[in-house]
């Protein structure tokens, strides 16, 4: 099936449309004969769940964008090839899971060179300023938001693999089941099963010290709230 720029057109992910429900095998058969309306009503069922699991993989807003437009690319010129023994879904979302890993691995080749870089053109005396720890600046008294665990849980599955932020992303937040997840990434069953336990395990671990800390935080504030100055006067408001 041939390319053209009037075929593929950008379709915002995040934009809200309500595609009506269709037959999924019979758009397939149309797309494969170069049906372009087919193929982006294919786009507008999925390009939500294919945005999803992309930033669930990379944790970055653009980026996910752009996988989310080349994962549909790459579907458009290989749909020929698409055979139907494993169900659409599943191939498409192997090919979100793919880029998603081609992505972070160039991101991590990209950063290990700037990091490099940055070593190279700093003077010795500002060796001590790129390796200062950026918790001096918190305020361990402060609670903690909503905001601010949300950007540990970011920071907690950065630290995942990326086999384990795979399974991760597509049980919890596509909520496939491990047969669905297994034929998805080619692998066993029971290798999903002990992949979803250790990165479940791990992203506790990651997050374990602060959690630790905010009920640190939370107990502080309570005992100030019922500090014993206060409870006397209000036991002597109470006498009068």
């Amino acid at each position: 099936m041939s390319m053209n720029n009037k075929a593929f057109q950008p379709v915002d992910p995040l934009r809200s449309t309500s595609a009506p429900e269709v037959d999924e095998r019979r758009l397939i058969r149309q797309a494969k004969r170069g049906d372009e309306r087919a193929f982006r009503m294919l786009m507008e069922k999925y390009r939500r769940r294919v945005y999803a699991v992309a930033y669930g993989m990379v944790r970055d807003r653009e980026e996910a964008l752009d996988i989310s437009q080349e994962v549909f690319i790459k579907v458009y010129r290989y749909l020929g090839t698409f055979q139907g023994s494993s169900s659409f879904y599943t191939w498409l979302y192997r090919v979100t899971v793919n880029l998603s890993i081609d992505h972070i691995r160039r991101r991590a080749r990209r950063d290990n060179l700037e990091f490099d870089d940055a070593i190279r053109r700093r003077e010795p005396d500002d060796q001590e300023a790129l390796v200062a720890p950026t918790f001096l600046d918190s305020n361990p008294l402060q609670a903690a938001g909503r905001k601010e665990l949300s950007e540990q849980i970011q920071q907690a599955l950065d630290t995942l693999s990326e086999a384990h932020r795979a399974v991760l992303v597509l049980r919890e937040i596509e909520g496939l089941s491990y047969s669905e997840i297994a034929r998805t990434l080619k692998i066993h069953k029971g290798t999903v099963m002990s992949r979803l336990h250790h990165a479940r395990r791990n992203l506790q671990a990651a997050l374990r010290e602060y959690l630790r800390e905010r009920g640190d935080q939370e107990t502080l504030l309570r005992k100030k709230t019922t500090s014993p100055g206060r409870n006397q006067a209000g036991a002597a408001r109470a006498r009068e």
